[in-house]
């Protein structure tokens, strides 16, 4: 079981976990208990709302500056393979400066920031500055297009067998991945917007490396958003198209059933009137009940022609 917190040092261009917190050091706070989170207000000097919003799923990008210390909340793409409904969803890592120390907090063991700290990701310069923080951005981003390919390829493969057959458990499944588009434009529009803020604010010292990092992150936030939109649009359409052959086919059905039954009920009806106490043609013939049967044949097969020409069987 990991630590709650984990601190790292840069060394040699390397992230490197070290016992304590010193200058320049980069501190990871993973899905922590309510009950910790004041120690960690009190130990860190930060803003209490600052660690509950970096906790709350539904929180929406932004930044925030407290007291000297500065919040900004990415909300990055996460695979839950043991999720029981959405394998694909976003959750928001909260980035806290404060002082010469980065904090990082978010509810679960983010796959972006094991790339940084796996060594992953390359040309790390420092992991307290603001570049540090654009290229965790970037590094979403290019989680974001992963993602997107991945629910656009197994779209496909669902699409494959709901051609060969209908099942509901497959909708279902092409509903959740429309859903978790869904998620993924919202959190790349707010991504954007913070984005925006940031570069307002004048917090950021730029360079030339800054503004190349910036401007990559523009592009890669705008392929992103059109590639889940295009996605979006596709899996609705798809949808949609799936509804209509299931309702072409169950009109199919009804048709098929309802001629069965009116064919059926043709030699039925003549033989409830020749179960009547009356005097009826053929009652007393000694061929009587062939021709009554002759008569249920012949009528029974003009009702099969009929609705083979009106294309219900």
């Amino acid at each position: 079981m990991q630590p709650l917190v984990q601190v790292y040092r840069l060394f040699d261009g390397k992230v490197v976990r070290i016992d304590r917190i010193e200058k320049d050091s980069w501190v990871n706070i993973v899905n922590p208990l309510r009950d910790d989170l004041p120690l960690l207000a009190r130990h860190f000097r930060i803003p209490f709302d600052f660690l509950t919003a970096s906790l709350d799923i539904d929180e929406t990008a932004r930044i925030e500056i407290e007291d000297g210390a500065i919040l900004i909340i990415i909300k990055a793409p996460y695979f839950d393979e043991l999720g029981p409904d959405l394998m694909y969803i976003t959750l928001p890592i909260g980035v806290i400066i404060q002082g010469s120390v980065l904090i990082t907090i978010c509810p679960k063991n983010e796959a972006i920031l094991r790339d940084f700290i796996e060594g992953r990701v390359k040309n790390i310069t420092t992991i307290t500055g603001m570049k540090f923080i654009l290229q965790i951005i970037l590094r979403s981003l290019v989680l974001y297009l992963q993602y997107l390919k991945q629910i656009n390829n197994a779209a496909n493969m669902i699409q494959k067998k709901l051609e060969q057959e209908s099942k509901n458990r497959q909708l279902i499944k092409l509903m959740n991945f429309e859903k978790s588009l869904v998620y993924f434009t919202t959190s790349l529009k707010t991504n954007e917007l913070m984005l925006e803020r940031l570069q307002r604010l004048n917090i950021i010292q730029k360079d030339d490396e800054i503004e190349a990092l910036i401007e990559d992150i523009v592009i890669e936030n705008k392929q992103a958003l059109e590639m889940a939109n295009v996605y979006s649009d596709i899996l609705s359409g798809m949808m949609d198209a799936f509804a209509s052959v299931i309702s072409n086919n169950l009109n199919i059905t009804i048709k098929f059933l309802t001629s069965v039954t009116i064919i059926i009920t043709i030699p039925g009806t003549v033989a409830a009137f020749y179960g009547m106490n009356l005097k009826l043609p053929f009652q007393d013939h000694p061929l009587g009940f062939i021709y009554v049967t002759a008569i249920c044949i012949v009528l029974s097969i003009a009702a099969v022609l009929f609705f083979i020409k009106k294309k219900w069987l």
